[in-house]
């Protein structure tokens, strides 16, 4: 469901926009935002909600980890993008649910008109780490429908 507004949007994410994502902001195009739903340490799975703004998206990126690892999208509002390696884009509604092995290129983020959510799930795992890439091509993306 592609939501423009805001105001609109705002309703549909029940789990909260959270503060403007700086610390990974050089890693995406566009504004996102993360709201933490668990503490740190206080269970086996990280979870936190991710708000890309229309047109937002992360650049390429692997889930390195010796075994185990990778990552869980669990989409909640909006309306998005994900993407591996060689493979078309999937589009992104709320309860899609993406699972993404480690050691798999991809992104994911918002489409160019619509404002959108996932909650990450970082899978636990041995030896685990992020590598960030490459930004999306801009024509590729803006192809997208």
């Amino acid at each position: 469901m592609r939501i423009r507004s805001k105001s609109e949007f705002d309703k549909e994410n029940v789990f909260g926009q959270g503060q403007a994502n700086t610390a990974f902001a050089q890693y995406f195009i566009g504004n996102s935002y993360l709201n933490p739903l668990t503490a740190p340490g206080s269970s086996a799975v990280s979870l936190a909600n991710v708000t890309f703004e229309p047109g937002c998206r992360n650049n390429w990126h692997i889930h390195h980890a010796k075994t185990g690892g990778g990552q869980l999208l669990i989409c909640t509002a909006g309306s998005g993008w994900y993407q591996e390696e060689g493979k078309a884009a999937v589009s992104l509604e709320p309860g899609t649910v993406i699972t993404i092995p480690a050691e798999v290129k991809h992104w994911h983020g918002a489409k160019k008109d619509s404002w959108f959510s996932h909650i990450a799930v970082e899978v636990p795992g041995e030896e685990t780490s992020n590598e960030w890439l490459e930004p999306v091509d801009e024509d590729a993306y803006n192809g997208l429908e």
